[in-house]
């Protein structure tokens, strides 16, 4: 396992439960204000909770949304949690439209307000729901070694779409509508759901991106 994963700081939500939960799987981490620090990162993780619109006029007030973009060029590990995968797209409708880092092309919409069925459900999806992969075999990825039953805890009312169905790694059913649980595309992943909320198969997804 290497021990180095650099967690942006940029003011938004759930920071700290993602550097505990690195730690626990026997990581250090190192926060990163400046595009310095993002530059010479081993691994790195983008967390976020709140609006898609506040997350990028910080990240990009603070230099952070171009060294994030150059890390990824480096084809160094990448991992966005929340709305740190919805900013990995092109855009979002949230509040309006605010453009994205463009990592992955594709929008983040309003989750469905009405199950399959047409009947109201709550918005936001607050809760656990089961994971469904998209290949069967996961071996290198944050999700090898995961048991078919494995769930994963999500707070969200906007959810990412990519353009191209192959970039949609893992899905959930909310009310009969299927939900983007994960995207993915070359040496970056981001999760809608909190691995690091998500017990001990979200600790075994970090512990996955923490290996070599």
């Amino acid at each position: 396992m290497s021990g180095s994963v650099t967690v942006v700081d940029y003011d938004c939500g759930n920071l700290f439960s993602v550097v505990r939960a690195v730690e626990h799987c026997g990581g250090t981490v190192e926060l990163a204000t400046e595009p310095d620090q993002v530059a010479r990162a081993e691994r790195l993780v983008l967390p976020g909770v709140g609006a898609f619109g506040a997350a990028m006029k910080t990240l990009r007030d603070r230099g952070l949304a171009d060294a994030v973009k150059e890390f990824v060029e480096t084809g160094r590990p990448f991992l966005g949690i929340c709305v740190g995968l919805q900013v990995m797209l092109d855009y979002s409708e949230e509040f309006g439209r605010h453009e994205g880092l463009g990592l992955i092309p594709g929008a983040v919409v309003p989750i469905p307000p009405v199950t399959a069925q047409g009947e109201p459900h709550p918005i936001p999806h607050i809760g656990w729901a089961k994971l469904k992969f998209a290949g069967p075999d996961n071996n290198g990825t944050i999700f090898g070694n995961l048991d078919e039953d494995c769930w994963a805890y999500f707070v969200h009312s906007f959810g990412a779409v990519p353009k191209d169905p192959a970039h949609v790694a893992v899905t959930c059913d909310y009310g009969g509508q299927t939900i983007t649980a994960a995207a993915a595309k070359d040496n970056m992943i981001g999760c809608q759901f909190h691995p690091e909320k998500s017990g001990p198969d979200g600790l075994k997804m970090i512990d996955n991106f923490l290996s070599p």
